[in-house]
């Protein structure tokens, strides 16, 4: 009799552009870019499908680029999702260095860089054991990445969006500036929306809404975080649903 092969879990996880520019606040840090991918494929070996989506901000945000008037904020928002290409091939080269087959897809057309975003080939890659990483945001303005995340990981069927960020997750209020701020393990998506969290924006939060999506937020510079708080859901982190 054959015995028909386990699906392996899916999920996205989203990285800021500014996490990569580490202490210099600009550009990529190469230990930075390391630790990521270090944690990546730790996280892969755990027998998981990884889909990313990284930020741009450590170059270029179209809203920062728009707000002195010279640029419009249509060609701000396409300057943004060029550099959001630039941050997924530096990743995908970190990864490649650690033995890692990895595809980057645009949502814009940049043929000669990576390939063109199309959902049913992010999938089969997905299930080949290659991860995937999406660039150019949505691939049109006025969007940001959070809500690139969520839609990315909808299409693909991931069971999970992961925001990796620089505290332990959701707080009732800004944990750098309050020594009592408590951690939220467990908010809803209406609550999200009506105190406007600024983990993700509200588009990307009822986007996730909608289709069901839960969103864990939790700290990605923790060695070992990602492991502990997707597989084995142990740690300090924040749940969205």
């Amino acid at each position: 009799m054959q015995i028909q092969e386990q699906h392996k879990r899916r999920v996205l996880i989203k990285f800021s552009g500014e996490a990569l520019a580490g202490k210099g606040g600009f550009g990529i840090d190469l230990e930075i870019l390391k630790f990521i991918a270090q944690e990546i494929k730790n996280l892969y070996e755990q027998n998981l499908e990884i889909g990313i989506v990284v930020g741009g901000g450590n170059i270029i945000r179209g809203v920062t680029a728009a707000q002195g008037g010279l640029i419009k904020r249509t060609s701000g928002d396409y300057m943004g999702m060029l550099a959001t290409v630039i941050n997924a091939v530096a990743l995908q080269e970190a990864l490649e260095t650690l033995g890692l087959d990895v595809r980057v897809q645009s949502g814009i057309d940049i043929t000669e860089v990576c390939e063109s975003y199309i959902h049913r080939r992010a999938i089969r890659h997905l299930e080949k054991g290659r991860i995937v990483i999406f660039g150019a945001g949505t691939g049109n303005p006025y969007f940001t990445t959070d809500t690139a995340a969520t839609l990315r990981a909808i299409e693909i069927e991931a069971e999970l969006i992961v925001k990796a960020t620089k505290v332990n997750g959701v707080y009732n209020k800004d944990p750098n500036k309050f020594p009592d701020a408590k951690l939220l393990s467990l908010i809803s998506y209406d609550q999200a929306l009506h105190d406007h969290i600024k983990v993700m924006d509200d588009t990307a939060i009822a986007l996730a809404k909608d289709n069901c999506l839960p969103i864990l937020v939790c700290n990605m510079f923790k060695t070992g975080n990602l492991i502990d708080v997707i597989v084995h859901q142990k740690g300090k982190f924040s749940l969205v649903k």
